[in-house]
């Protein structure tokens, strides 16, 4: 955590900064006890511990010290492209998407009545846009932003400064793309798919696309022809396997290792075809029942590699199978929210200002950037000046090497035993020693704090 941590040192003009700093990711990384507020990363109790020394630097750090969210994004960026395990690389895609949380109350910032996609309903809350880099082995937040409802500008929705999310959501990928995150497409469900201003940002800013349609979404189309993407589906013709008409086999890839076979085809709409600029592609299990849950509507500005315009198209042309592949990386931002709200604490900050909000997604995603840092990072040598509280026991990995401590990915949503071996006594003893007496620990107990904190962890599970 220090070697990781002293990489953004130059960018904090104080010593309290860079302390700072350290304590908000290592309360965000440790076993969580209640939902990760200022107290709980500060190891204090709820309401009672807010005025605690302790919890006043993590809140004056968050919210009034002078540094500049931005700069720590860009240098986290910086680690993630110099890492050649994490880079980016065309083969990607930036996958966008927006998230809500409920928050109480109308003084926090952005905080209105809203469509929370999370708890499936409208009610009190933030929504966040984010986007995502993944190209199916790993995956990271790039940007993230608050959504403002209309309600907090003095003209409504008119007002120059009101941005809807599909407009936010193009300029995060087009930041993305700037900051040297190359993608094949961008990737985004139906919920985008509606906005022209969404179009217009992606083909402005060069960037290719493959989104989901509503499947009974109508358009304009001769009364002859299918008006939904649905009705375009129906039109392909197809008999079984061995005959399938319009309908060509693509093989999906799973995360397990396992492979299923989709049906793929491209279909005509209105102004989409395969000899048209933008296509509509249909993906399913089954082309003759076209399950609801197993079949994708999808346009995208790939060009099919047969048509005419193809050799003109900034974009390189992709195949069907390519166009299930990409959208079939989407699921993945919906695996980040499992790590970045559920593990992380996204949502669980107690700061009312826009300032602290974007600060402290800032560091919730330089935490979840640190467990890659520390997955594909090379075993070091042992601590040998360190004591050792089992001196017994042999290290876990051999004599001369360091326990695995955090090279269990947290981003894949796995329980590491040498993690927690070493994070959870040093924050556990240090927050009941803080509850106990403002006196520093008896030279013993922070002997054995010093011990797990320099990777010599202890058996939690050991039975006696």
């Amino acid at each position: 955590m220090e070697d990781y941590a002293a990489r953004f040192d130059d960018l904090f003009f104080s010593l309290a900064q860079r302390r700072g700093f350290r304590e908000y990711l290592t309360g965000l990384l440790a076993p969580r006890e209640r939902n990760k507020t200022i107290t709980c990363l500060a190891g204090a109790e709820p309401v009672a511990g807010a005025g605690m020394p302790a919890v006043q630097r993590l809140q004056f750090f968050l919210s009034e010290s002078p540094w500049e969210v931005e700069q720590v994004n860009d240098r986290r960026f910086e680690l993630l492209r110099e890492q050649s395990a994490t880079a980016p690389h065309d083969g990607g895609v930036i996958v966008i998407d927006d998230s809500g949380d409920r928050k109480g109350g109308t003084a926090t910032a952005h905080v209105g009545r809203q469509w929370l996609g999370r708890l499936g309903k409208t009610d009190n809350g933030i929504v966040t846009v984010t986007t995502v880099w993944t190209d199916g082995r790993v995956y990271y937040p790039l940007h993230t932003t608050p959504y403002t409802p209309a309600h907090h500008f003095a003209r409504g929705r008119p007002d120059p400064a009101f941005h809807t999310k599909p407009q936010l959501a193009a300029a995060l990928a087009a930041r993305g793309k700037e900051a040297g995150f190359g993608c094949r497409a961008v990737v985004a469900d139906c919920a985008y798919s509606v906005s022209d201003d969404w179009y217009l940002a992606l083909r402005e800013a060069g960037l290719a696309y493959v989104v989901a349609l509503k499947p009974h979404r109508g358009t304009w189309a001769p009364a002859d022809q299918p008006h939904t993407p649905i009705e375009a589906a129906h039109a392909l013709t197809w008999r079984d396997a061995r005959r399938p008409g319009d309908w060509t086999p693509v093989e999906r890839h799973f995360r397990d290792g396992h492979t299923e076979t989709w049906w793929a085809a491209d279909a005509r709409l209105g102004g989409y075809g395969p000899d048209s600029p933008c296509r509509l592609v249909v993906a399913t299990t089954d082309p003759a029942g076209l399950p609801e849950k197993a079949t994708w509507y999808l346009a995208t500005n790939l060009s099919h590699p047969g048509a005419p315009h193809a050799a003109t198209s900034p974009h390189p042309s992709a195949d069907l199978a390519e166009i299930v592949r990409l959208y079939s990386l989407r699921p993945w931002i919906e695996q980040s929210y499992k790590q970045i709200k559920d593990e992380l604490g996204w949502a669980d900050f107690q700061v009312r200002s826009d300032r602290a909000i974007r600060r402290h997604q800032t560091l919730v995603n330089c935490a979840f950037s640190f467990c890659w840092d520390q997955w594909f990072a090379p075993l070091g040598p042992l601590d040998t000046t360190a004591p050792n509280p089992c001196p017994d026991e042999e290290p876990e990995r051999g004599t001369g090497l360091a326990p695995p401590a955090p090279t269990v990915l947290l981003a894949q949503g796995l329980t590491s035993h040498p993690l927690l071996s070493w994070l959870t006594p040093a924050t556990t003893l240090t927050r009941w020693w803080r509850a106990w007496t403002d006196r520093d620990p008896p030279s013993e107990l922070q002997a054995l704090i010093d011990a797990v904190t320099t990777g010599h962890g202890i058996d939690l599970y050991r039975r006696n």
